[in-house]
């Protein structure tokens, strides 16, 4: 079908087509549709939260570090003030994540550690589950892994989580990356011992390639974004995480807390693993809202045509084209797109340029930094209060908490930083009052 036909079928999408800003509440969303009903096990949450556990003694080892697997919950009211948002406004800071400093931390580590498990147990490293896992950072644990190799297509932060972790354990690691990939991202992930292979395509394209190169070598595991459960499943455990840090507020989600998160959306498996886990704990207390960026809107595309994977953004005459690296996908996961459809209240398109205006917002009233794909979320509250959705729900604003996911920026050097800062284009509405 070309680009007129899809447009003729679903007005909407000639806005999209457009390169227009827009906001689209999902009509197959229930409030009550619950995660028995999907596609994906509930207990794969569990599952992952104790493997995450059980590597525990081993991340503490081998990275010093003594809570390996949480980012902070910020409320953020100078920020909330300047942009005249009701009710509460916080951003979860997975950009704080240790040792990836993105929200790929949670799926990618949970990915690398089942492939390290499974071989350990394979060759008798490991006996059981309450082993002490300590015993994978010894030279015979990493003589094995190194006859192994673990492979990934990736625009940036999975790559840099599969390429760091891999190599930490000792595998032999490559990243296919494609040309959206941040410069910086590559070098830092071939300074870290993982093989880089770039691509003249986009992200599709670097994990066709990976996928198709892997499957040739049996000692090769590859981690696909577009299809993997495991990935899936170690977003999810963010949930339990936030729900402690809500209850420590007072704010856990009910009747008179509504909750509503804003996750950066690109291939999907990242905010479709949390709002999967969101709404596994929440239920109707929880109101989840992909943001994609206006060249990139893969998920948005696949859940208003109900094509999923079906259909990519090159269909509709877009490029694909934009400086939220992370979000530069043209086709959505299959995997999360369909466990998605019922789940999600909606989604919506942000310009490049807001992205910088909202990073330099975040610095000058809370002084610390997002990258921008992960400020897409931050057009949230304001495009759900301007769709009627509140109306719809009978939400009074003032009772919502926002939580905006930053999903990554942790390990963006200085340099990129202050250059970031610097795109930013014309003072627009909120400047001044920020000033």
């Amino acid at each position: 079908m070309n680009s007129q036909k899809w447009t003729e079928k679903f007005p909407l999408l000639r806005r999209v087509a457009a390169a227009e800003e827009i906001i689209w509440l999902n009509p197959s969303f229930s409030p009550f549709h619950s995660v028995h009903r999907t596609s994906i096990r509930e207990s794969i949450v569990e599952e992952s939260e104790k493997r995450f556990l059980r590597f525990k003694p081993w991340m503490q080892e081998v990275f010093s570090i003594d809570e390996p697997y949480q980012s902070p919950l910020t409320e953020v009211r100078k920020l909330q003030h300047v942009l005249q948002i009701p009710g509460r406004l916080f951003i979860k800071q997975d950009s704080e994540l240790p040792v990836a400093g993105s929200i790929k931390a949670r799926g990618g580590f949970h990915e690398v550690f089942a492939w390290a498990e499974q071989l350990a147990l394979k060759h008798h490293l490991l006996t059981g589950w309450s082993d002490d896992y300590r015993r994978l950072n010894t030279p015979e644990a990493k003589a094995l892994f190194s006859s192994y190799t673990i492979a990934v297509g990736s625009t940036g932060n999975l790559g840099m989580s599969i390429g760091i972790m891999g190599t930490s354990f000792g595998f032999q690691s490559t990243v296919h990356m494609s040309n959206d990939a941040k410069k910086w991202k590559k070098d830092r992930l071939r300074n870290s011992g993982a093989r880089v292979l770039e691509y003249t395509g986009d992200y599709s394209r670097a994990v066709e390639e990976g996928r198709r190169q892997c499957l040739k070598d049996e000692t090769c595991h590859f981690v696909d974004d577009e299809r993997s459960t495991l990935l899936f499943a170690g977003y999810t455990t963010a949930a339990s995480e936030l729900a402690v840090q809500l209850r420590q507020a007072g704010l856990y989600p009910d009747e008179n807390h509504p909750l509503f998160v804003y996750l950066p959306c690109g291939v999907g498996g990242g905010p479709g693993g949390v709002a999967f886990g969101l709404k596994r704990l929440f239920g109707k207390h929880v109101h989840c809202f992909f943001a994609e960026p206006t060249h990139s809107p893969a998920m948005l595309l696949g859940l208003v045509t109900r094509e999923h994977e079906k259909i990519c953004v090159q269909d509709l005459g877009l490029d694909n084209q934009t400086e939220a690296d992370g979000l530069a996908v043209g086709r959505p996961s299959a995997l999360a797109s369909k466990v998605m459809e019922p789940l999600l209240s909606g989604a919506y398109t942000i310009e490049d340029d807001r992205l910088y205006e909202y990073l330099d917002l975040l610095m000058n009233t809370e002084q610390f930094y997002l990258e921008p794909s992960a400020l897409a979320g931050m057009a949230g509250p304001e495009k759900t209060a301007a769709s009627g959705y509140f109306e719809k729900y009978a939400i009074d604003p003032g009772t919502v908490t926002h939580v905006v996911w930053g999903t990554g920026g942790g390990l963006v050097p200085e340099d990129i930083r202050a250059e970031d800062r610097r795109k930013r284009k014309s003072p627009k509405e909120f400047q001044n009052e920020a000033d």
